[in-house]
């Protein structure tokens, strides 16, 4: 039998992921400092790319094609032609709620004009959310009036060289300051010593009896409970130098766990007092600082910028905006472009390389354009879900999945879990995390509509707060009036809710409750 080779044409498809594919999704889950950084990057590789500048719109005679995203404005018609151009972008859409699944594809650029005076202002529901505010300039008022300059400005000093002032006065050997020096660079942001002295003694060939007694001399410095190994040693430190440390107090700092679980019985036989002297002990513990060394802060905090800004506008709607601060805004050199493109000395490798800038560059200021219209897309579609929430809290937050807003706007879950991975959208009631608003479903115990968990865990937080030390709510109780209240939970979720809010018992907590109240009787 003879062996005969053939020819055959076949067509197949196949997902291919290319680096630009690859680099485009990066670019949907980074934060607004790794888009920023990313950007930077390319900018400086790529001499067709330029930060526009934030105090004036660049001419069109000098720079044409950019991709300023948070002054150029775009029909969102999905089936419109053009929506995949470079220069396209999306700033604005509205939301109108009670109109089904219909959005105003309509755009408006225009910040100023975006929040209706007749719009009134909405409680916050999430204070523990809205003091990330409180460090930014002008928050302190509406008028902007109480930022200080220097707290920005004025140089802060650190742990390291409070210490490092103080011991030169308590040690005066030089290799006790070495070994002052070294164990200043152990300590943790707390205040507190994260090292074993035999590790220290011996990296610096000395006794390890030698760098104990170091220690001792600097747990006498300034703040109090500094250079500590334990939280039991740095209160016992702090009640010593108030001369408050007898045989019952360091009986109750050596048993702190018996006091978070608020055995008070306990303690007072381990203690050997009674209960007024308890309280009196508690009432020192509670005047302690369990954590010296956080007045003196080493690292700069940085605020959260929002992705997303919601605002309520005329007509019971909701205006939905892409954050203009946290927009990237570059352009494309095309006058560069000609000018080296019409050179004649221009060599082949020259403009091959300027080619592939020209390309780099446009395909750049298309990502950044798909990247704003997809998070605008998944921010109108989570208002839209959540529209009983912003309108009236956190108890109407309803459950919310992945799949459902991802089905909603006719894309992939993965999409929307980038899209919503570490971007913030600002909102009348607070500052929130697009995963803030997705939530599991709990079952309705009278057939209604599912309640979401955070809004359960938020009715919890709520009962518990509200509770007196005569009438402290158990599990069963709280089950008992969630299931009231048309919420079908069971008891061992109650507790795991409870659990993870670092909410304690209700047997610790009717002790606390008490003692609280009789320190206050005091």
């Amino acid at each position: 039998m003879a062996l005969s080779a053939n020819l055959f044409l076949r067509q197949n498809q196949s997902l291919v992921m290319t680096p630009q594919l690859m680099q485009s999704i990066q670019l949907l889950q980074m934060t607004h400092l790794e888009l920023i950084h990313f950007i930077s990057q390319e900018v400086e590789k790529n001499p067709l790319l330029e930060m526009a500048s934030d105090d004036g719109e660049p001419t069109g005679e000098s720079r044409s094609g950019g991709n300023d995203e948070a002054q150029s404005t775009a029909q969102a018609d999905n089936n419109a032609s053009d929506e995949g151009s470079p220069g396209a972008s999306l700033d604005s859409e509205w939301y109108e709620p009670g109109h089904g699944n219909s959005l105003n594809d309509r755009l408006d650029s225009n910040f100023d004009s975006a929040l209706s005076d007749e719009g009134t202002a909405t409680r916050a529901d999430a204070p523990e959310l809205l003091g990330q505010w409180k460090s930014m300039p002008g928050a302190g008022s509406e008028s902007g009036e109480g930022y200080d300059l220097d707290d920005f400005v004025a140089g802060q000093i650190s742990i390291r060289d409070h210490l490092n002032q103080q011991v030169p006065f308590a040690l005066a050997k030089p290799g006790d300051r070495l070994i002052a020096a070294v164990l200043t660079d152990h300590l943790d942001e707390a205040g507190y010593l994260r090292a074993d002295l035999a590790e220290v003694a011996a990296r610096l060939g000395d006794d390890v009896e030698r760098v104990s007694a170091v220690l001792d001399i600097l747990q006498n410095l300034d703040p109090p409970g500094i250079f500590a190994r334990s939280l039991s040693e740095c209160l016992s430190i702090q009640l010593r130098q108030r001369n408050r440390l007898d045989p019952a107090m360091q009986a109750l700092v050596d048993n702190l766990e018996l006091l978070a679980k608020r055995d008070f019985n306990t303690l007072k036989k381990l203690c050997g007092v009674d209960e007024e002297d308890l309280i009196d002990m508690l009432a020192e513990i509670r005047k302690l600082n369990p954590k010296p060394g956080s007045g003196f802060e080493n690292t700069i905090l940085e605020s959260v910028i929002p992705d997303i800004v919601v605002r309520p506008a005329p007509n019971c709607t909701w205006q939905v905006e892409l954050n203009p601060d946290a927009l990237p805004r570059i352009l494309v050199n095309q006058n560069y472009v000609t000018a080296v493109g019409k050179g004649s000395k221009a060599s082949d490798k020259d403009q091959a390389f300027l080619s592939e800038c020209l390309q780099n560059a446009n395909w750049l200021t298309r990502s950044l354009d798909q990247r704003a219209r997809t998070i605008v897309k998944v921010a109108c579609e989570i208002v839209r879900q959540q529209d009983a929430f912003l309108q009236h809290g956190v108890d109407h937050l309803r459950p919310l999945n992945l799949k459902t807003v991802a089905d909603a706007i006719k894309m992939h879950e993965s999409t929307v879990s980038r899209v919503t991975s570490n971007k913030y959208m600002l909102t009348p009631r607070g500052l929130f995390e697009l995963k803030y608003f997705f939530s599991v479903s709990i079952n309705s115990a009278e057939g209604g509509d599912n309640h979401s968990a955070e809004a359960v865990r938020h009715r919890i937080r709520t009962m518990i707060a509200q509770e007196s030390p005569e009438a402290v709510l158990s599990d069963d109780d709280i089950v008992h009036t969630l299931k009231s209240s048309g919420v079908d939970l069971a008891r061992r979720t109650v507790a795991k809710y409870r659990e993870a809010m670092n909410i304690p018992s209700s047997v610790q907590r009717r002790r606390e409750k008490r003692a609280i109240a009789r320190v206050s009787a005091i």
